[in-house]
């Protein structure tokens, strides 16, 4: 409204005859409120105009700047390319190399000295085993890897029940605890507040290391008892395995497992004294005791009692090792390095004899994080469920039969 307007209401109020005192005292009011606002509006035109002026001014400022920032952008994106086709230019030469210059066979172990036993079982030692079932594959490489999200600690285990439900997920966190996380399904787990998707399993004693396995609806792991390794007691050389059932969470069975002297199988992984595996034959265990501190022993286990059916030494070296599991009878152990690098099966030992170790792969594993705490075989799948340094990652395998030829 502009300044004219108080002149031309006047003007109209002047038609309308002579008013009276209150009416004279309404223009009046009115009057000053229009006034009010022409100076309020006046005041919004110049903050308006000086807004307008300010953005202005930074918009000038910043244009240049924006540019060499795109700049700065494209020559990082630029070098980014050309550094990770060099990164892939030496992975393929490294592959080359690797296949051109295998890692040599695991030799065999030498005899023990008569006298000497490393082990106090009911099983027979360093005979062949005799299969159970059809299974004669053996692995023909790694062939993906996929990870799934980071949970825990750096240690720990997450795996399925390979004679259980196929969704469930069980997670155990840490060396030394006593409660399993439990999943519906494998979504569940891969949500954000994952947590809060689980019930929780407390187990009546704290497992050692990353050994424990979910088999036929029971936990089965590895307990130290009063004294035991590490402990300094007269239980010093013992571990005790326990088998405890998850939907009832009663301890059903124990047993003292039957070795001397135990000490860590792998020399990259010092918290576990037992690593219990499946596979299509059932129950197995790798161990490694001070009679023979540079190799792997195997020990095949009965699942409904605990018994020590068979036991072997294998040829696989303990130094740099970091985790193993077992397929169709077959150990395969993998190898590391400190610090981390480029995971590799070096080593395999067929119980039954039928995998010669120069017919077996010795596959590398795809890039990934850090060292394996732990690897657990999924026979119905054909995968293997790993904890990476607190990222759980799943590895899809290939297969191939056993007398085929590398």
């Amino acid at each position: 409204m502009g300044p004219c307007a108080p002149l031309l209401l006047l003007l109209l109020l002047s038609w309308s005859g002579p008013l009276g005192g209150q009416q004279q005292h309404l223009v009046e009011y009115m009057e000053r409120r229009l006034v009010a606002l022409e100076e309020r509006l006046a005041q919004c035109q110049d903050q308006s105009s000086r807004h307008a002026a300010e953005l202005r001014d930074f918009k000038n400022k910043m244009l240049p700047l924006l540019e060499v920032a795109e700049k700065e952008r494209e020559a990082l994106r630029t070098e980014a390319d050309t550094i990770a086709g060099r990164v892939d230019r030496l992975e393929r030469e490294v592959d080359y190399l690797e296949t051109q210059n295998p890692a040599l066979p695991c030799e065999e172990v030498n005899e023990k000295v008569p006298g000497g036993s490393g082990t106090k079982g009911k099983g027979r030692r360093n005979e062949k085993y005799d299969m159970v079932t059809d299974c004669g594959y053996t692995i023909s490489q790694v062939r993906s890897m996929k990870i799934l999200k980071r949970f825990g600690g750096s240690a720990g285990l997450w795996t399925k029940d390979p004679l259980g439900p196929t969704e469930k997920i069980y997670v155990l966190d840490g060396t030394q605890n006593d409660t399993a996380f439990v999943f519906p399904r494998l979504r569940d787990f891969t949500l954000a507040m994952a947590a809060r998707k689980a019930s929780r399993v407390r187990v009546p004693f704290p497992w050692v290391g990353t050994g424990q396995l979910v088999y036929g609806g029971f936990l089965y792991y590895a307990r130290r008892p009063p004294g035991g390794p590490g402990g300094g007691g007269e239980l010093e050389d013992t571990l005790q395995l326990i088998k405890f059932h998850l939907a009832n969470r009663t301890v059903v069975d124990s047993s003292v497992f039957p070795a001397e002297g135990l000490i860590p199988p792998y020399g990259l992984t010092s918290d576990t004294y037992i690593d219990l595996a499946a596979d299509e034959e059932g129950l197995w265990a790798v161990y490694a005791t001070r009679e023979d501190d540079r190799h792997l022993c195997l020990a095949k286990l009965d699942p409904q009692t605990l018994d020590t059916e068979q036991q072997w030494d294998t040829p696989c070296p303990r130094e740099n090792a970091e985790a193993a599991f077992v397929i169709c009878g077959t150990l395969y152990v993998v190898y590391n390095t400190r610090p981390a690098s480029r995971a590799r099966i070096q080593c395999s030992f067929d119980a039954s004899g039928t995998l010669t170790p120069d017919r077996a792969a010795l596959p590398y594993f795809p890039r990934r994080y850090g060292a394996h705490a732990s690897l657990r075989y999924n026979p119905r799948e054909r995968q293997l469920y790993a904890w990476d340094d607190g990222y759980q990652l799943v590895y899809k395998l290939e297969m191939r039969k056993k007398e085929e030829e590398v």
